[in-house]
């Protein structure tokens, strides 16, 4: 690396354009330049990513770049746009990348509770927080649980050390008041973090709810295209931030150089990616509100649902997920079979639209026929068309 790159890429990124006076940007300006270095004649705007397991560290250590477990380059410039986008304007917000969410999830909460400590999650979360409440318990932590909906998990805080709040939840789409509950549990003494995941930083900036942490799997809406595993913490405070990198070192969790740059690259259309899928979100779910065998619609983006208020205060787009139950298992998995413009697949947050019926994997507490819905980026037309037309299919019975 030259040194003209290596000070670029050190320096701070273009919040503003080269010799001018600072700008303020909008939402998708500001996605498209996250985290980009200062520019340099003959460089490219964004750097490839860097593959190196050490660097030329003669003498003294010092410098930001050592070994591969501990920095890289790339992860630099992806972590910058990581925090421009969750806490835009903000200083000292200070972001870890990971090598995937669970990663992620686990670094925050095995990093911060210690025998004897309360740790308090959601009991309607995503279905991998059972697992990480088993080794809490084998830690010697105490953990409450209670459901999103409602603010429930307040009436749990007391003596806890951390709040680990799941909106929308996953699968159930359920809101809890970010604000509200963080107040709260720092007046008892706890931190407070937040899975923003189905939302992304466009949808919902936890930070800025007061939220300690923001914790998300890049590798759903963030990145958007279904092709890396990735996760992210977003600390507002260094020290916090401090002892997430010390356990990313411990348990070398680290994303790769290439997943690191293209997700920086994916960064650069998820305003438009976001805006697309929210929108069809939104068709899809008026469209199932008026089928007669559509049980459970969930989708926070609809007025009628009963998260919408708080939703509508916190979030500034409500998501890509849609959630609902069809009658049975076999009505829902002719339902999905019938489809041709969405892929029967796990995951969410794609450009191409996915469904799955979620009670095939046993960890969420769903009906058979629950179905968790990901809105794409086709034609809105096309996907409630393909979506209704699976219906009249499913409703027909066996073929």
């Amino acid at each position: 690396m030259t040194d003209d790159r290596e000070t670029a890429a050190a320096a701070g990124t273009a919040e503003t354009l080269p010799d001018a006076a600072p700008l303020p940007l909008g939402e998708g300006t500001r996605a498209v330049r996250a985290g980009l270095p200062a520019p340099v004649k003959n460089e490219p705007p964004l750097p490839g990513p860097v593959f190196a397991a050490h660097f030329h560290l003669p003498g003294d250590v010092e410098g930001p770049y050592t070994y591969g477990r501990d920095t890289n380059p790339t992860w630099t410039l992806l972590e910058r746009a990581i925090g421009e986008l969750e806490a835009p304007g903000r200083d000292g917000v200070d972001t870890v990348v990971f090598a995937s969410g669970m990663a992620a999830v686990s670094a925050v909460l095995l990093s911060q509770a210690r025998t004897g400590d309360t740790v308090v999650l959601p009991d309607d979360g995503y279905q991998a927080l059972p697992l990480l409440r088993e080794q809490l318990e084998a830690y010697g932590i105490r953990v409450r649980t209670a459901p999103t909906g409602g603010d429930a998990q307040l009436g749990v805080l007391g003596g806890a050390r951390l709040l680990w709040i799941e909106t929308p939840s996953n699968p159930g789409l359920d809101v809890c008041d970010i604000r509200r509950l963080a107040e709260a549990a720092h007046a008892e003494g706890a931190l407070v973090a937040v899975d923003n995941t189905l939302a992304t930083p466009l949808g919902q900036r936890p930070l800025e709810l007061g939220a300690d942490f923001s914790v998300a799997s890049g590798t759903k809406g963030l990145t958007g295209h279904g092709d890396l595993l990735l996760g992210y913490v977003v600390c507002r405070d260094p020290e916090l931030a401090a002892g997430i990198r010390r356990w990313r070192k411990i348990i070398g969790a680290i994303p790769g150089p290439m997943e690191a740059w293209l997700a920086h690259r994916s960064l650069a259309t998820l305003h438009l990616r976001a805006r697309r899928q929210w929108a069809n979100a939104l068709a899809v779910a008026q469209a199932l509100a008026g089928r007669g065998e559509v049980a459970g619609l969930r989708y926070p983006g609809l007025p009628a649902d009963p998260s919408h208020p708080t939703a509508a205060r916190q979030m500034q787009g409500f998501g890509s997920v849609v959630s609902f139950t069809l009658p049975d298992r076999a009505h829902a998995e002719r339902f999905l079979a019938a489809l041709h413009l969405v892929e029967d697949a796990t995951s969410f947050g794609g450009v191409r639209s996915t469904a799955e019926r979620r009670g095939r994997w046993g960890g969420d507490p769903v009906p058979e026929g629950f179905i968790r819905f990901s809105a794409g980026a086709e034609d809105p037309e096309d996907l409630v068309a393909d979506v209704l037309r699976a219906l009249d299919s499913a409703g027909a019975g066996p073929s």
